[in-house]
Protein backbone atom coordinates (compact mmCIF):
# COMPACT_ATOMS: atom_id res chain seq x y z
CA UNK A 1 0.00 0.00 0.00
CA UNK A 2 2.90 2.04 0.00
CA UNK A 3 3.25 2.68 -3.55
CA UNK A 4 0.20 2.49 -5.07
CA UNK A 5 -0.78 3.13 -9.03
CA UNK A 6 -4.01 4.86 -8.53
CA UNK A 7 -4.33 8.29 -7.50
CA UNK A 8 -5.29 8.78 -4.02
CA UNK A 9 -8.85 11.49 -3.72
CA UNK A 10 -9.38 13.41 -0.29
CA UNK A 11 -12.50 12.82 1.69
CA UNK A 12 -14.58 15.52 -0.15
CA UNK A 13 -14.14 14.25 -3.41
CA UNK A 14 -14.62 10.62 -2.26
CA UNK A 15 -17.88 11.81 -0.39
CA UNK A 16 -19.14 13.47 -3.29
CA UNK A 17 -18.28 10.49 -5.70
CA UNK A 18 -20.06 7.87 -4.10
CA UNK A 19 -22.81 10.23 -3.05
CA UNK A 20 -23.86 10.40 -6.46
CA UNK A 21 -22.05 6.89 -8.38
CA UNK A 22 -23.48 4.65 -5.66
CA UNK A 23 -25.43 5.60 -3.08
CA UNK A 24 -29.40 6.16 -3.67
CA UNK A 25 -31.92 7.94 -1.42
CA UNK A 26 -31.67 8.25 2.07
CA UNK A 27 -28.23 6.55 2.23
CA UNK A 28 -26.57 9.33 -0.29
CA UNK A 29 -28.24 11.91 1.68
CA UNK A 30 -27.09 10.45 5.37
CA UNK A 31 -23.32 10.01 3.95
CA UNK A 32 -21.05 12.87 5.38
CA UNK A 33 -17.15 13.26 5.66
CA UNK A 34 -17.62 12.71 8.99
CA UNK A 35 -18.54 8.88 8.38
CA UNK A 36 -14.77 8.86 7.26
CA UNK A 37 -12.89 11.03 9.10
CA UNK A 38 -11.43 11.13 11.03
CA UNK A 39 -12.36 7.54 12.71
CA UNK A 40 -14.53 6.00 10.18
CA UNK A 41 -17.56 4.81 11.04
CA UNK A 42 -18.13 0.13 10.77
CA UNK A 43 -21.68 0.93 10.03
CA UNK A 44 -21.00 3.32 7.34
CA UNK A 45 -17.84 1.73 5.32
CA UNK A 46 -19.75 -1.75 5.47
CA UNK A 47 -22.39 -0.30 4.19
CA UNK A 48 -20.32 1.39 0.97
CA UNK A 49 -18.40 -1.74 0.49
CA UNK A 50 -22.20 -3.23 0.55
CA UNK A 51 -23.29 -1.00 -2.26
CA UNK A 52 -20.50 -1.45 -4.48
CA UNK A 53 -20.96 -4.76 -4.70
CA UNK A 54 -24.44 -4.59 -5.02
CA UNK A 55 -23.60 -2.03 -7.69
CA UNK A 56 -21.09 -4.17 -9.59
CA UNK A 57 -22.48 -7.93 -8.75
CA UNK A 58 -25.78 -7.13 -7.95
CA UNK A 59 -25.60 -8.96 -4.88
CA UNK A 60 -28.31 -7.52 -2.62
CA UNK A 61 -27.42 -6.26 0.96
CA UNK A 62 -30.02 -8.41 2.30
CA UNK A 63 -28.15 -11.30 0.94
CA UNK A 64 -24.95 -10.92 3.13
CA UNK A 65 -27.35 -11.90 6.44
CA UNK A 66 -28.97 -15.02 4.87
CA UNK A 67 -26.86 -18.28 6.39
CA UNK A 68 -26.08 -21.19 3.78
CA UNK A 69 -26.58 -23.94 6.10
CA UNK A 70 -24.55 -26.85 4.62
CA UNK A 71 -25.21 -28.85 7.70
CA UNK A 72 -26.84 -28.48 10.98
CA UNK A 73 -25.79 -26.19 13.09
CA UNK A 74 -26.90 -26.00 16.66
CA UNK A 75 -28.19 -22.09 17.52
CA UNK A 76 -27.61 -20.79 13.76
CA UNK A 77 -29.60 -17.92 15.27
CA UNK A 78 -26.05 -16.86 16.87
CA UNK A 79 -24.21 -16.88 14.05
CA UNK A 80 -26.37 -13.79 11.88
CA UNK A 81 -24.51 -10.91 13.28
CA UNK A 82 -20.69 -12.67 12.22
CA UNK A 83 -22.67 -14.16 9.17
CA UNK A 84 -23.10 -10.44 7.36
CA UNK A 85 -19.72 -9.42 8.17
CA UNK A 86 -17.71 -12.52 6.61
CA UNK A 87 -19.68 -12.64 3.45
CA UNK A 88 -18.52 -8.43 2.98
CA UNK A 89 -15.33 -9.48 3.65
CA UNK A 90 -14.68 -12.68 1.24
CA UNK A 91 -16.34 -10.82 -1.03
CA UNK A 92 -14.52 -7.63 -1.12
CA UNK A 93 -11.03 -9.83 -0.72
CA UNK A 94 -12.05 -11.31 -3.82
CA UNK A 95 -13.06 -8.14 -5.79
CA UNK A 96 -10.33 -5.85 -4.34
CA UNK A 97 -7.39 -7.44 -6.34
CA UNK A 98 -9.03 -6.67 -9.82
CA UNK A 99 -8.83 -2.43 -8.23
CA UNK A 100 -4.62 -3.26 -7.23
CA UNK A 101 -5.28 -3.82 -3.40
CA UNK A 102 -4.27 -6.92 -2.14
CA UNK A 103 -4.28 -6.94 1.44
CA UNK A 104 -8.31 -6.56 2.79
CA UNK A 105 -8.44 -7.45 6.27
CA UNK A 106 -10.72 -8.22 8.15
CA UNK A 107 -9.61 -4.84 10.57
CA UNK A 108 -10.77 -2.71 7.98
CA UNK A 109 -14.30 -4.04 8.04
CA UNK A 110 -14.81 -4.37 11.90
CA UNK A 111 -12.00 -1.12 12.77
CA UNK A 112 -11.28 0.61 9.95
CA UNK A 113 -8.63 3.47 10.36
CA UNK A 114 -8.60 6.60 8.47
CA UNK A 115 -5.86 6.51 5.74
CA UNK A 116 -6.58 2.89 4.80
CA UNK A 117 -9.91 3.38 4.60
CA UNK A 118 -9.49 6.57 1.74
CA UNK A 119 -6.95 4.52 -0.19
CA UNK A 120 -9.10 1.22 -0.64
CA UNK A 121 -12.25 3.66 -1.30
CA UNK A 122 -9.77 5.32 -3.88
CA UNK A 123 -8.79 2.41 -5.70
CA UNK A 124 -12.65 1.07 -5.81
CA UNK A 125 -13.62 5.13 -7.03
CA UNK A 126 -10.36 4.52 -9.86
CA UNK A 127 -11.57 0.81 -10.81
CA UNK A 128 -15.39 2.25 -10.93
CA UNK A 129 -14.23 5.48 -13.12
CA UNK A 130 -12.61 2.52 -15.62
CA UNK A 131 -15.34 0.26 -15.68
CA UNK A 132 -17.51 3.38 -16.89
CA UNK A 133 -15.23 4.43 -19.21
CA UNK A 134 -14.95 0.90 -20.95
CA UNK A 135 -18.78 0.48 -20.72
CA UNK A 136 -19.19 3.62 -23.10
CA UNK A 137 -16.59 2.60 -25.52
CA UNK A 138 -18.55 -0.82 -25.34
CA UNK A 139 -21.61 1.27 -26.07
CA UNK A 140 -20.36 2.69 -28.72
CA UNK A 141 -18.93 -0.53 -30.16
CA UNK A 142 -22.01 -1.65 -30.12
CA UNK A 143 -23.82 1.27 -32.03
CA UNK A 144 -21.12 1.28 -34.60
CA UNK A 145 -21.76 -2.15 -35.16
CA UNK A 146 -25.51 -1.76 -35.13
CA UNK A 147 -24.77 0.98 -38.08
CA UNK A 148 -22.42 -1.19 -40.34
CA UNK A 149 -25.28 -3.77 -40.01
CA UNK A 150 -27.92 -1.36 -41.10
CA UNK A 151 -25.41 0.53 -43.99
CA UNK A 152 -24.83 -3.68 -44.53
CA UNK A 153 -28.42 -4.13 -45.29
CA UNK A 154 -28.67 -0.63 -47.55
CA UNK A 155 -25.90 -1.85 -49.48
CA UNK A 156 -27.69 -5.23 -50.16
CA UNK A 157 -30.73 -3.93 -51.27
CA UNK A 158 -28.82 -1.30 -53.23
CA UNK A 159 -26.64 -3.66 -55.43
CA UNK A 160 -30.34 -5.66 -55.69
CA UNK A 161 -31.44 -3.16 -57.21
CA UNK A 162 -29.05 -1.91 -59.20
CA UNK A 163 -28.92 -5.38 -60.70
CA UNK A 164 -32.33 -5.20 -61.69
CA UNK A 165 -31.79 -2.10 -63.78
CA UNK A 166 -28.37 -3.80 -65.27
CA UNK A 167 -30.45 -6.75 -65.76
CA UNK A 168 -33.53 -4.60 -67.31
CA UNK A 169 -30.99 -2.30 -69.46
CA UNK A 170 -29.41 -5.48 -70.64
CA UNK A 171 -31.96 -7.99 -71.67
CA UNK A 172 -34.06 -6.88 -74.60
CA UNK A 173 -37.57 -7.51 -74.56
CA UNK A 174 -38.54 -10.37 -77.04
CA UNK A 175 -41.56 -8.10 -78.68
CA UNK A 176 -38.27 -5.52 -79.72
CA UNK A 177 -35.82 -8.11 -80.48
CA UNK A 178 -36.56 -8.21 -84.46
CA UNK A 179 -36.84 -4.95 -83.99
CA UNK A 180 -33.46 -4.43 -82.58
CA UNK A 181 -31.57 -7.00 -84.86
CA UNK A 182 -32.87 -5.03 -88.04
CA UNK A 183 -31.54 -1.94 -86.36
CA UNK A 184 -28.13 -3.82 -85.54
CA UNK A 185 -28.02 -4.42 -89.49
CA UNK A 186 -28.90 -0.90 -90.92
CA UNK A 187 -26.44 0.18 -88.26
CA UNK A 188 -23.36 -1.99 -89.72
CA UNK A 189 -24.88 -1.33 -93.51
CA UNK A 190 -24.91 2.60 -92.32
CA UNK A 191 -21.24 2.14 -91.21
CA UNK A 192 -19.84 0.59 -94.42
CA UNK A 193 -21.95 2.99 -96.68
CA UNK A 194 -20.34 5.78 -94.46
CA UNK A 195 -17.07 4.41 -94.96
CA UNK A 196 -17.42 4.37 -98.70
CA UNK A 197 -18.52 7.93 -98.71
CA UNK A 198 -15.83 9.07 -96.81
CA UNK A 199 -13.42 7.24 -98.58
CA UNK A 200 -15.14 9.25 -102.06
CA UNK A 201 -15.56 12.15 -100.36
CA UNK A 202 -11.75 12.43 -99.55
CA UNK A 203 -10.64 11.36 -103.03
CA UNK A 204 -13.00 14.37 -104.25
CA UNK A 205 -11.83 16.75 -101.64
CA UNK A 206 -8.11 15.82 -102.49
CA UNK A 207 -9.70 16.52 -105.94
CA UNK A 208 -11.00 19.98 -105.37
CA UNK A 209 -8.06 20.72 -103.59
CA UNK A 210 -6.13 20.65 -106.83
CA UNK A 211 -8.36 22.11 -108.19
CA UNK A 212 -8.05 25.22 -106.24
CA UNK A 213 -4.45 25.42 -106.48
CA UNK A 214 -5.00 25.08 -110.28
CA UNK A 215 -7.25 27.94 -110.18
CA UNK A 216 -5.20 29.87 -107.66
CA UNK A 217 -2.40 29.49 -110.32
CA UNK A 218 -4.72 30.54 -113.55
CA UNK A 219 -5.77 33.63 -111.69
CA UNK A 220 -2.35 34.47 -110.74
CA UNK A 221 -1.48 34.00 -114.34
CA UNK A 222 -4.84 36.44 -115.98
CA UNK A 223 -3.86 39.25 -113.03
CA UNK A 224 -0.10 38.90 -114.71
CA UNK A 225 -1.29 38.82 -117.75
CA UNK A 226 -3.73 41.74 -116.89
CA UNK A 227 -0.70 44.12 -115.34
CA UNK A 228 1.10 42.98 -118.62
CA UNK A 229 -1.74 44.53 -120.76
CA UNK A 230 -1.95 47.31 -118.89
CA UNK A 231 2.22 48.17 -119.15
CA UNK A 232 2.09 47.46 -122.50
CA UNK A 233 -0.94 50.22 -123.14
CA UNK A 234 1.08 52.14 -120.86
CA UNK A 235 4.16 51.68 -123.50
CA UNK A 236 1.56 52.18 -126.57
CA UNK A 237 0.63 55.46 -125.22
CA UNK A 238 4.72 56.31 -124.60
CA UNK A 239 5.69 55.02 -128.18
CA UNK A 240 2.44 56.91 -129.88
CA UNK A 241 4.37 59.95 -128.57
CA UNK A 242 8.03 58.63 -130.65
CA UNK A 243 6.13 57.85 -133.35
CA UNK A 244 8.72 58.71 -136.32
CA UNK A 245 6.91 60.09 -139.72
CA UNK A 246 9.26 57.72 -141.53
CA UNK A 247 6.57 54.84 -142.68
CA UNK A 248 9.33 51.93 -142.82
CA UNK A 249 9.63 52.01 -139.57
CA UNK A 250 5.98 53.17 -138.95
CA UNK A 251 5.48 49.62 -140.79
CA UNK A 252 7.78 47.80 -138.58
CA UNK A 253 6.13 49.24 -135.52
CA UNK A 254 2.60 48.39 -137.01
CA UNK A 255 3.51 44.88 -137.65
CA UNK A 256 5.26 44.02 -134.16
CA UNK A 257 2.05 45.92 -132.49
CA UNK A 258 -0.38 43.64 -134.81
CA UNK A 259 2.17 40.44 -133.67
CA UNK A 260 1.59 41.69 -130.57
CA UNK A 261 -2.18 42.40 -130.98
CA UNK A 262 -2.56 38.53 -132.07
CA UNK A 263 -0.63 37.34 -129.31
CA UNK A 264 -2.59 39.01 -127.10
CA UNK A 265 -5.90 37.87 -128.70
CA UNK A 266 -4.74 34.61 -128.31
CA UNK A 267 -3.72 34.94 -125.00
CA UNK A 268 -6.90 36.27 -124.14
CA UNK A 269 -8.87 33.41 -126.00
CA UNK A 270 -6.60 31.42 -124.29
CA UNK A 271 -7.85 32.68 -120.95
CA UNK A 272 -11.34 32.50 -122.07
CA UNK A 273 -11.33 29.58 -122.95
CA UNK A 274 -9.33 28.89 -119.33
CA UNK A 275 -12.12 30.98 -117.59
CA UNK A 276 -14.92 28.64 -119.21
CA UNK A 277 -12.98 25.81 -118.09
CA UNK A 278 -12.17 27.54 -114.19
CA UNK A 279 -16.41 28.18 -114.37
CA UNK A 280 -17.31 24.73 -115.60
CA UNK A 281 -15.18 23.68 -112.91
CA UNK A 282 -16.95 26.22 -110.23
CA UNK A 283 -20.18 24.73 -111.71
CA UNK A 284 -18.78 21.10 -110.73
CA UNK A 285 -17.36 22.33 -107.37
CA UNK A 286 -20.72 23.78 -106.46
CA UNK A 287 -22.64 20.68 -107.12
CA UNK A 288 -19.88 18.67 -105.55
CA UNK A 289 -19.75 20.98 -102.49
CA UNK A 290 -23.97 20.68 -102.14
CA UNK A 291 -23.57 16.75 -102.53
CA UNK A 292 -20.46 17.05 -100.13
CA UNK A 293 -22.94 19.26 -97.74
CA UNK A 294 -25.55 16.68 -98.19
CA UNK A 295 -22.67 14.07 -96.80
CA UNK A 296 -21.55 15.74 -94.48
CA UNK A 297 -25.40 16.21 -93.29
CA UNK A 298 -25.37 12.51 -93.19
CA UNK A 299 -22.00 12.25 -92.04
CA UNK A 300 -23.60 14.68 -88.67
CA UNK A 301 -27.07 12.55 -88.15
CA UNK A 302 -24.42 9.11 -88.27
CA UNK A 303 -21.83 10.86 -85.97
CA UNK A 304 -25.05 12.32 -83.84
CA UNK A 305 -26.03 8.52 -83.87
CA UNK A 306 -22.36 7.37 -83.06
CA UNK A 307 -22.38 9.63 -80.80
CA UNK A 308 -25.87 8.37 -79.07
CA UNK A 309 -24.45 4.74 -79.52
CA UNK A 310 -20.83 6.06 -77.67
CA UNK A 311 -22.94 8.10 -74.91
CA UNK A 312 -25.13 4.84 -74.31
CA UNK A 313 -21.52 2.23 -74.44
CA UNK A 314 -20.50 4.83 -72.06
CA UNK A 315 -23.44 4.66 -69.64
CA UNK A 316 -23.30 0.80 -70.17
CA UNK A 317 -19.69 0.86 -69.07
CA UNK A 318 -20.30 3.11 -66.47
CA UNK A 319 -22.76 0.62 -65.34
CA UNK A 320 -20.61 -2.06 -65.76
CA UNK A 321 -18.27 -0.23 -63.47
CA UNK A 322 -20.58 0.36 -60.91
CA UNK A 323 -21.78 -2.92 -61.29
CA UNK A 324 -17.87 -3.95 -60.31
CA UNK A 325 -17.47 -1.85 -57.83
CA UNK A 326 -20.50 -2.60 -56.57
CA UNK A 327 -19.81 -5.98 -57.03
CA UNK A 328 -16.08 -5.86 -55.39
CA UNK A 329 -18.20 -3.51 -52.45
CA UNK A 330 -20.43 -7.09 -52.04
CA UNK A 331 -17.69 -9.18 -51.33
CA UNK A 332 -15.46 -7.10 -49.29
CA UNK A 333 -19.34 -6.51 -46.91
CA UNK A 334 -19.66 -10.21 -47.86
CA UNK A 335 -16.34 -10.58 -46.37
CA UNK A 336 -17.00 -8.56 -43.39
CA UNK A 337 -20.36 -10.21 -43.03
CA UNK A 338 -18.72 -13.48 -42.73
CA UNK A 339 -16.31 -11.95 -39.89
CA UNK A 340 -19.07 -9.95 -38.36
CA UNK A 341 -21.29 -13.15 -38.19
CA UNK A 342 -18.34 -15.96 -37.40
CA UNK A 343 -17.99 -13.44 -34.17
CA UNK A 344 -21.72 -13.06 -33.64
CA UNK A 345 -21.48 -16.95 -33.72
CA UNK A 346 -19.02 -17.09 -31.39
CA UNK A 347 -20.46 -14.07 -29.30
CA UNK A 348 -23.63 -16.33 -29.46
CA UNK A 349 -22.02 -19.47 -28.89
CA UNK A 350 -20.22 -17.33 -25.34
CA UNK A 351 -23.77 -16.35 -24.65
CA UNK A 352 -25.62 -19.21 -24.87
CA UNK A 353 -22.70 -21.33 -22.51
CA UNK A 354 -22.91 -18.03 -20.49
CA UNK A 355 -26.85 -18.29 -20.36
CA UNK A 356 -26.28 -22.29 -19.59
CA UNK A 357 -24.10 -21.40 -17.10
CA UNK A 358 -25.79 -18.52 -15.38
CA UNK A 359 -29.04 -20.94 -15.81
CA UNK A 360 -27.49 -23.63 -14.24
CA UNK A 361 -26.10 -20.98 -11.74
CA UNK A 362 -29.74 -19.66 -11.02
CA UNK A 363 -30.98 -23.12 -10.71
CA UNK A 364 -28.23 -24.24 -7.93
CA UNK A 365 -28.85 -21.04 -6.19
CA UNK A 366 -32.61 -21.56 -6.53
CA UNK A 367 -32.12 -24.79 -5.21
CA UNK A 368 -29.47 -23.31 -2.76
CA UNK A 369 -32.22 -20.94 -2.32
CA UNK A 370 -34.96 -23.53 -1.54
CA UNK A 371 -32.42 -25.39 0.51
CA UNK A 372 -31.97 -22.49 2.17
CA UNK A 373 -35.33 -21.31 2.80
CA UNK A 374 -36.18 -25.04 4.12
CA UNK A 375 -33.97 -24.69 6.39
CA UNK A 376 -34.88 -21.30 7.35
CA UNK A 377 -38.28 -22.74 7.85
CA UNK A 378 -36.30 -25.43 10.10
CA UNK A 379 -34.34 -23.16 11.88
CA UNK A 380 -38.12 -20.49 12.23
CA UNK A 381 -39.70 -23.65 13.28
CA UNK A 382 -37.06 -24.54 15.93
CA UNK A 383 -37.06 -20.78 16.70
CA UNK A 384 -40.21 -20.89 17.61
CA UNK A 385 -40.03 -23.82 19.91
CA UNK A 386 -37.19 -22.20 21.40
CA UNK A 387 -39.29 -19.20 21.94
CA UNK A 388 -42.22 -20.87 23.26
CA UNK A 389 -39.30 -22.83 25.65
CA UNK A 390 -38.10 -19.84 26.27
CA UNK A 391 -41.34 -18.22 26.98
CA UNK A 392 -41.99 -21.15 29.46
CA UNK A 393 -38.85 -20.54 30.91
CA UNK A 394 -39.81 -16.96 31.13
CA UNK A 395 -43.35 -17.73 32.58
CA UNK A 396 -41.51 -20.19 35.50
CA UNK A 397 -39.03 -17.86 36.36
CA UNK A 398 -41.79 -14.82 36.31
CA UNK A 399 -43.08 -17.10 38.18
CA UNK A 400 -39.48 -18.30 40.43
CA UNK A 401 -39.05 -14.41 40.42
CA UNK A 402 -42.70 -13.94 42.30
CA UNK A 403 -41.93 -16.83 44.81
CA UNK A 404 -38.41 -15.09 45.51
CA UNK A 405 -39.77 -12.20 45.52
CA UNK A 406 -42.31 -13.44 48.50
CA UNK A 407 -39.48 -15.29 49.83
CA UNK A 408 -36.68 -11.96 49.74
CA UNK A 409 -39.98 -9.96 51.70
CA UNK A 410 -40.79 -13.44 54.38
CA UNK A 411 -36.78 -12.95 55.01
CA UNK A 412 -36.74 -8.91 54.96
CA UNK A 413 -39.29 -9.51 57.64
CA UNK A 414 -37.66 -12.85 59.74
CA UNK A 415 -34.00 -10.72 59.42
CA UNK A 416 -35.87 -7.87 60.64
CA UNK A 417 -37.52 -9.67 63.46
CA UNK A 418 -34.24 -11.50 63.49
CA UNK A 419 -32.19 -7.88 63.71
CA UNK A 420 -34.86 -6.76 66.99
CA UNK A 421 -33.91 -10.04 68.28
CA UNK A 422 -30.30 -9.60 67.90
CA UNK A 423 -30.12 -6.08 68.92
CA UNK A 424 -32.31 -7.19 72.18
CA UNK A 425 -30.09 -9.69 72.53
CA UNK A 426 -26.97 -7.39 72.20
CA UNK A 427 -28.19 -5.34 74.47
CA UNK A 428 -29.47 -7.96 76.97
CA UNK A 429 -25.67 -9.41 76.58
CA UNK A 430 -24.27 -6.27 76.63
CA UNK A 431 -25.83 -5.85 79.83
CA UNK A 432 -25.13 -9.37 81.04
CA UNK A 433 -21.36 -8.49 80.55
CA UNK A 434 -21.45 -5.39 82.37
CA UNK A 435 -23.43 -7.24 85.65
CA UNK A 436 -20.74 -9.59 85.41
CA UNK A 437 -18.13 -7.26 85.07
CA UNK A 438 -19.68 -5.40 88.10
CA UNK A 439 -19.95 -9.06 89.57
CA UNK A 440 -16.25 -9.70 88.56
CA UNK A 441 -15.01 -6.47 90.45
CA UNK A 442 -17.18 -6.81 93.46
CA UNK A 443 -15.86 -10.75 93.67
CA UNK A 444 -12.34 -9.35 92.98
CA UNK A 445 -12.54 -6.81 95.97
CA UNK A 446 -13.88 -9.19 97.81
CA UNK A 447 -10.96 -11.85 97.31
CA UNK A 448 -8.57 -8.48 98.08
CA UNK A 449 -10.49 -7.90 101.17
CA UNK A 450 -10.31 -12.05 102.27
CA UNK A 451 -6.87 -11.89 101.03
CA UNK A 452 -6.09 -9.33 103.68
CA UNK A 453 -7.66 -10.63 106.47
CA UNK A 454 -5.81 -13.76 105.93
Amino acid sequence: MSENTFPLHSADAIVNFYRTEVLTGQEAKHLTKSDLTPAPKPEAVQTLYMRVLHLLYRFRPECHSMVPLMENIQYPEYHEGATAIMSVYIRMQQFLPMCLVYDFSLNDLLSPKKQRTLTILSAIMNFLHFRKQRMEIALEKQAKFRSDMDRLQAYKKGILEAEKKIEILTTIPPEQQAEADELAAALAELQTNTMHECQEVNAKNDIIAELKTNNAEKNQKLTQLKVDVSNLKEDISKLKSQIVESPEELKTQMEKMRENVKNIKTSIEDTDERVVELQNMVQNMTHTEAEIQQMSNLLQDLESSMNNTKQRQEEHQELMAQYEKKQKELKNLCIEEGQLKRALAMKLDKESKQNIRRQKKREMKEQHVQDVLGQCNQIHQKREEMAEKIQEISSETQQLKAKIQSLRDVCSKETERAQALYDNLSTSIDELHRRIELHVGDLQRDVTKMAANF
